[in-house]
């Protein structure tokens, strides 16, 4: 699974609904509201690096709203969330 994290520039009066409509996209896992130069950010999943275009130029990019998206794909992914899963295969609770 590639995972990519999308900073978005939105228009600031309609930042809830931008980022439900960004939410409500198939493999949008989740949207963040942030401080800083960008108003949103979204996380995005695809099973391949080609599925990335349709997802947020063909898709993010296209949503009334949205002015700018910057692109960053992960190299790896660390989360204690994942460690805690693995570590946790064939035990019983």
């Amino acid at each position: 699974m590639i995972t990519a994290i999308v900073l978005i520039k939105t228009s600031v009066d309609r930042i809830p609904e931008i980022a439900e409509s960004i939410a409500a996209l198939d493999n949008v896992s989740e949207v963040f509201s942030v401080t800083g130069t960008y108003d949103l950010i979204a996380m995005v999943r695809v099973p391949r690096h080609d599925d990335l275009a349709e997802v947020i130029p063909g898709r993010i990019s296209k949503i009334p709203g949205v002015e700018a998206t910057d692109t960053h794909v992960a190299f790896r992914t660390y989360s204690q969330h994942d460690l805690e899963a693995a570590f946790a295969i064939g035990l019983e609770s």
